[in-house]
């Protein structure tokens, strides 16, 4: 059964975001709003029935915004938009994707400053009930003046023009409203510009992102707890005097986590007395660079969150006094700046990764035999997984360079300056799953790691993901067709089962 999830436009908590990103809900809106959407839309009619001109009512749009459009043509202004303006090319954004941007646009609409009736907003509700989800190409968008060809895509779905994903299948808009008994949308003056302008793609895409990204931290600090033992380092970096000393919140609470982490262990015990006076800083490091990147999301998802409650079309329409103001809330750089973060925290989790990877398979340095394998020489053990795992963390690396410094000039020079918002986020996902296997495979060398060091235990809570470990892949006792046990480690990263497994331990995004 589809759950139901009521939420108040303006005040969506980052919790119910990341419910309507994992799974299909059924979503209404507090009743409240219905009210200013009401007296928006009629404050749009009254420009109208007054015959005054305004931008995105009665004009043409961008370079044409000085056409004036006769009353007669107003309907047609706004179809016509959503359909010149649905050129994305690509691959489809995947369906959680576009259940988030529907909603987004939805809650933005509902906030009353953009002139649209209820309908166009019950419109959006229904295709989200029936799981009605638009095909929608992921590029196309420079993140400026809104998303417009990724939202023109959408709305055209409204329309009953292009396809949809229904079901799991591809088929005809057209024939999707037929089937849940959903009208064609009839689009009044403005409704269409307010349905493409917004930086609802844009947003989901970095929100994606952000949530990909809080599986990476907490499978890569599970991960690095137990390649810190498999390797007999000491926990003596992690004393909570040093971090409290800096004063970095992201450093302080990642440093208790791995506290916690390696409490209780006996390999930690073994070498208490040992000579042996600082680790490699992959482990050494960990509190300093994962909370630096802690910080980094938490930052990223006070912004998301307040851009996913945001309004950010144009004109909007301020019903207290009935004036039209166009502005350029649809600029999406606080998007960018964002996700351009996010690519970061990203980049460096899977780069910590890998170098711990390294470490453990260095026998100079790890004490563990060499490649984490018996016998070897016959066996390569883990030496081409951590190849694998240095390609993904350097293409990581060229994927990091941040998006929003680029701009290029659209619309004939009106609108000069642009974010590159949507790209930037859009390559989160490729970035979080490059990291999502080098983790993967970091856990798997680190449980070689302790499998090679028994008869002695680690700690509680790294023998409970010890065994998670090896409830999907046995022992690498000699080489095997290794690819299967790769991908099913990444699996385990990327479903966000850790999170839930580890939470009492692991540090709160928001």
């Amino acid at each position: 059964m589809i759950p139901d999830l009521q939420i108040q436009p303006g005040q969506i908590p980052l919790s119910d975001i990341r419910k309507i990103y994992e799974g299909a809900v059924r979503v209404s809106l507090d009743p409240s709003c219905w009210e200013g959407v009401t007296a928006s839309a009629a404050t749009v009619q009254n420009i109208i029935d007054e015959n005054r001109t305004v931008y995105g009512i009665n004009t043409g749009f961008g370079r044409l915004a000085q056409e004036v459009i006769p009353a007669d043509q107003l309907h047609k202004l706004q179809e016509n938009l959503v359909l010149s303006h649905s050129t994305g090319v690509g691959p489809l954004l995947d369906d959680r994707i576009v259940r988030l941007i529907l909603v987004l646009k939805a809650a933005s609409l509902a906030r009353g400053f953009s002139g649209v009736t209820p309908a166009v907003i019950e419109a959006l509700l229904g295709l989200i009930e029936h799981e009605i989800y638009p095909c929608i190409p992921a590029k196309g968008s420079v993140g400026a003046s809104g998303d417009l060809a990724p939202l023109a895509h959408m709305s055209a779905a409204l329309l009953g023009v292009g396809n949809v994903r229904m079901n799991g299948e591809v088929i005809s808009a057209k024939d999707a409203l037929k089937h849940a008994g959903l009208p064609r949308l009839e689009l009044g003056p403005k409704e269409g510009l307010a349905l493409l302008n917004g930086t609802q793609v844009s947003t989901a895409l970095a929100l994606a992102g952000l949530f990909e990204a809080e599986k990476l931290l907490a499978a890569a600090t599970l991960a690095g707890g137990l390649s810190l033992d498999a390797a007999k380092g000491t926990d003596a970096p992690f004393d909570e005097r040093i971090h409290m000393a800096r004063g970095q919140l992201g450093q302080i609470d990642m440093a208790g986590s791995y506290r916690a982490l390696i409490m209780g262990s006996e390999i930690r015990k073994s070498h208490e007395d040992c000579e042996k006076v600082q680790d490699p800083y992959c482990l050494r490091c960990q509190p300093q660079v994962m909370g630096a990147c802690l910080d980094q999301m938490r930052h990223a998802a006070t912004v998301l969150t307040r851009e996913a409650n945001a309004v950010s079309d144009n004109p909007l329409v301020f019903i207290e006094d009935g004036e039209v103001i166009s502005g350029g809330n649809f600029h999406a750089e606080p998007v960018a700046f964002a996700a351009d973060n996010l690519a970061l925290a990203i980049a460096e989790i899977g780069a910590m990764s890998e170098r711990r990877i390294a470490m453990l398979i260095d026998t100079s340095i790890s004490g563990l035999p060499a490649f984490l394998v018996k016998n070897p020489g016959v066996n390569s053990g883990f030496m081409i997984a951590h190849v694998t795992a240095a390609a993904l963390a350097s293409e990581n690396k060229q994927q990091s360079h941040p998006a929003s410094v680029d701009s290029i000039p659209t619309s004939a020079n009106q609108e000069d300056h642009v974010s590159m918002a949507t790209h930037g986020a859009r390559r989160l996902l490729r970035m979080s799953e490059n990291t999502a296997s080098i983790v993967g495979i970091e856990l798997l060398a680190a449980a070689q790691g302790l499998e090679l060091r028994r008869p002695l235990t680690s700690s509680p809570h790294l023998e409970a993901l010890y065994s998670e470990i090896r409830a999907l892949v046995p022992a690498y006792d000699e080489d095997r067709f290794f690819a299967p046990d790769l991908e099913a480690i990444k699996e385990l990263v990327v479903s966000g089962r850790l999170n839930g497994e580890f939470a009492d331990i692991l540090p709160e995004l928001n």
